[in-house]
């Protein structure tokens, strides 16, 4: 999900060099996950999907390949930069803010949305926006951070190391805090998908304890927010240089906070 850089806006800035760095390593951890769901819910040729907050390019593309060129993928996001190159086809790009701008019309088998409400200030307003966009038995699959579940990078806090980790991981979560992000958003997925009328809600968890795209999300994340985590008084240079190293070593297991994937059909 972009959004434009403010202190009251998204934290992690889509212009910067290490988004992309950051969406591939999201896409190695998460689109088989994403992925598992849509086949399960039976995303086939000639149907319509909206992905929502498309950020990178690999969700789009691989609704494509299921909608085919008979159906159609709409890709939204409020920052396109990284999304702009896969307009054509079946996939369609759009800038548009979900929480604001009308969904796009006609109508969705599948909206889909990965880890972008989380960080949404009117998260009742997008999902609002979101259900009226299904088409009578059309599916909604939300997946979304629930950092309060699991807060730690390093579960197993075993050394001076591993609790530095864990301390920076904690001043991140405070950022993202501070600009309105909804540490426990996940875990609420199910009820939400329920009170917004949807039947056949089902929901799981999923998140990985150690990967090497754990280790390049990490590194690639704390340099997006490295300035924010020193002017807070959260870490010094000195500490997040020294994390970043030990990070490159590969000898910390990195975790992930649980994604939480919930699924429902419209009546």
């Amino acid at each position: 999900m972009a959004e434009h850089d403010t202190d009251h806006g998204y934290l992690l800035d889509n212009q910067q060099s290490e988004a992309g760095i950051r969406f591939g390593a999201l896409s190695e951890l998460f689109d088989p996950v994403t992925f598992r769901h849509v086949d399960q819910l039976g995303i086939a040729a000639g149907m319509r999907c909206w992905e929502v907050g498309a950020g990178s390019p690999s969700v789009p593309l691989g609704l494509a390949e299921r909608v085919g060129p008979t159906g159609a993928v709409i890709a939204t996001d409020i920052d396109v930069s990284w999304t702009h190159d896969i307009n054509g086809g079946a996939i369609e790009v759009l800038r548009h803010d979900v929480a604001v701008d009308p969904p796009p019309p006609g109508g969705f088998d599948l909206v889909h949305a990965r880890l972008v409400l989380v960080h949404v200030t009117d998260r009742a307003e997008a999902l609002r926006r979101m259900v009226q966009a299904l088409r009578p038995g059309g599916r909604l699959l939300l997946e979304d951070a629930d950092p309060g579940l699991q807060p730690l990078l390093c579960p197993d806090e075993s050394g001076p190391e591993q609790r530095l980790a864990n301390r920076l991981r904690s001043g991140f979560r405070s950022l993202m805090a501070a600009r309105g992000a909804d540490l426990s958003y996940g875990r609420t997925l199910p009820r939400l998908l329920r009170e917004a009328g949807l039947e056949d809600v089902r929901a799981d968890a999923y998140f990985p304890i150690t990967s090497p795209a754990c280790a390049v999300l990490e590194a690639a994340t704390v340099r997006q927010i490295r300035s924010r985590l020193v002017a807070e008084g959260l870490a010094t240079d000195d500490e997040i240089d020294r994390h970043l190293a030990n990070v490159a070593t590969g000898r910390l297991d990195l975790a992930t906070a649980p994604m939480i994937s919930a699924w429902g059909r419209r009546p």
